[in-house]
């Protein structure tokens, strides 16, 4: 159908991503006449906040109590690993610059 010539001179001599990209005209934003809606967590007290846990899916709590005892485990293991051991250096040593 086509000879390799013509095959050749239909491909670009350039990767796929280094060929220009056609950007369209960019203008500004229309102005919105509206004011501006308030947040939804704009001052709620603490009974409406915790009226809203729940929407929370009931199956996503026993996810939400494992990640945080892992979380709690790990913080702990951390700090217990800096406190106690004595082998582990947290400061420089004078004479090693």
């Amino acid at each position: 159908m086509f000879s390799r010539t013509a095959v050749r001179a239909m491909q670009s001599s350039r990767p796929l991503f280094m060929q220009p990209t056609h950007v369209a005209a960019m203008r500004q934003t229309a102005r919105r006449m509206s004011p501006v809606p308030k947040e939804e967590q704009g001052a709620h007290t603490v009974s409406q906040r915790l009226r809203q846990l729940k929407k929370i899916p009931a199956e996503l709590i026993p996810l939400g109590v494992v990640l945080s005892i892992a979380i709690g485990a790990a913080i702990f293991s951390m700090g217990r690993k800096l406190v106690v051991d004595k082998n582990l250096r947290l400061k420089r040593q004078a004479g090693n610059e």
